[in-house]
């Protein structure tokens, strides 16, 4: 089997961080993995390392996460996370992609793919986080009460654990981690924590970060997401050409069904995939699943 190796790209205070399955210089075609909001590379692995045997296999830490940069508060907006993708993408000299996202990484790629249109051959995006700019909220409020407690609830999460193992027993005992598979979650809790010196293991991902990047995601959610000087880039999602699957999962959240069907309107050449019995971490939950619906997107 194959295992990951770590690269980085770009100068210290703008690093992106990766993950390679496979050799860098293979003839195989690449594929490109990001994944979902307070994760790391790793957590591919069941994935990655069945696909490094078709493709040279990248995944990235998204900006905040994992060994990548930890920019202010207010540089964690989609088009953010896009540009950064389009840098992995032009550094490495990435073409013919097969992009596969998760959550908010999936959106990422969408975005990625109207920057540099010519550079993937398919999406395959599982409960990508998506507006509707052509519907958004009217009212003009803001986030509810309930969105806005989600985001700041996160600052009161345990950020430091005496251990890696205590780490990952509590992650384990935690619902929305019980069915991630084992090896999924020892890779989070091995990249995803960072060792203190005096024995403890501290989230990469804080809490502070976690919620900052968390704040969009809201705003999009709930149909509010205004953008930055750069405007609102969901827009762009109709101007995509390449093909893209959507996915939904049974046991998932009702909203993430819901920005599923916001995505599939606005794009052109998008077809639909659900999984049955398992939650919104489909890679990390049912692997087996997903390698199967990756091969038949492909063929």
């Amino acid at each position: 089997m194959t295992s990951p190796h770590r690269i980085s790209i770009g100068p210290a205070g703008a690093r992106i961080a990766l993950a390679r399955w496979g050799e860098d210089a293979s003839s195989k075609p690449p594929a490109l993995l990001s994944h979902g909001t307070g994760f790391v590379a790793e957590v591919w692995d069941d994935i990655a390392r069945e696909l490094a045997s078709d493709y040279t296999v990248y995944a990235l830490d998204r900006r905040g996460h994992g060994d990548s940069h930890k920019p202010a508060a207010d540089r964690y907006h989609f088009l953010d996370f896009a540009e950064d993708v389009c840098t992995v993408i032009e550094t490495l000299g990435l073409s013919n992609i097969y992009g596969i996202g998760h959550s908010a990484g999936a959106t990422d790629l969408l975005l990625a793919a109207k920057l540099h249109p010519t550079r993937f051959a398919r999406l395959f995006v599982m409960e990508p986080t998506v507006m509707d700019p052509h519907a958004a909220r009217p009212d003009g409020k803001g986030l509810s009460d309930v969105a806005t407690g989600a985001v700041q609830g996160v600052l009161r999460r345990q950020a430091e654990f005496d251990s890696a193992e205590a780490a990952f027993l509590r992650y384990r005992a935690a619902p929305a981690f019980a069915k991630w598979t084992e090896s999924s979650l020892r890779a989070y809790i091995r990249y995803g924590f960072a060792p203190q010196q005096d024995g403890r293991v501290r989230l990469r991902c804080t809490p502070e970060i976690e919620s900052a990047i968390l704040l969009p995601i809201y705003q999009a959610m709930e149909q509010v997401y205004d953008g930055d000087a750069r405007g609102n880039p969901f827009a762009w999602l109709s101007e995509i050409g390449c093909p893209v699957r959507i996915t939904t999962a049974g046991d998932s959240w009702p909203v993430y069904k819901e920005m599923a069907s916001r995505a599939t309107a606005l794009l052109p050449a998008a077809s639909q995939w659900r999984f049955e019995g398992v939650g919104h971490c489909v890679a990390q939950e049912a692997p087996a699943l997903l390698l199967q619906a990756l091969a038949a997107f492909k063929s």
